[in-house]
């Protein structure tokens, strides 16, 4: 049984993301969607509300399950009983960042293997960073983000701009 993890911090989960992993649960017999809690960022949802976001818009997917985890991402394999690490990439600079993080996690724990697959076309552009940043200015951000995601990032923003 070949067990993968997908991690990020999924702040919020976008198309592009979704994109990934729809096509790595066709790859491998389970997909662990590996959730960041990383407490040296300043996440717009809480590890929680990520957690919830992820697991109602890949509740069709039978393989893939969402697990929130400190920590290094080796340790987290190690956990989950792991084999490969997938990492999506949208352009070079991407590879360049994920190769060195890929080829560290490989000097840490050599049989854990790092898969990249690239995002397809139409979603080469899009970050959750760029997501927020539409949505801060009431931009309509249907066509980057899941029905479900898109109200609870509306919600964040009437929150915010009420403080």
């Amino acid at each position: 049984m070949l067990k993968a993890i997908y991690p990020g911090s999924f702040d919020p989960v976008t198309y592009g993301h979704l994109d990934v992993i729809r096509r790595s649960c066709k790859i491998v017999d389970e997909l662990i969607v590996g959730v960041l809690n990383n407490n040296a960022k300043m996440p717009l949802f809480s590890a929680e509300e990520r957690v919830k976001m992820l697991e109602e818009v890949t509740k069709d997917l039978t393989n893939v399950k969402i697990v929130l985890f400190n920590g290094l991402l080796i340790d987290f394999a190690r956990q989950q009983g792991a084999a490969v690490v997938i990492r999506g990439l949208r352009a070079i600079t991407d590879f360049e960042y994920e190769l060195q993080m890929s080829q560290t996690n490989h000097k840490l724990e050599p049989g854990v293997e790092t898969m990249f697959l690239t995002t397809s076309i139409e979603y080469s552009y899009l970050s959750s960073t760029t997501v927020k940043e539409i949505a801060a200015f009431g931009g309509d951000i249907s066509q980057f983000v899941p029905e479900a995601v898109a109200v609870e990032l509306e919600k964040k923003m009437k929150a915010k701009r009420r403080v």
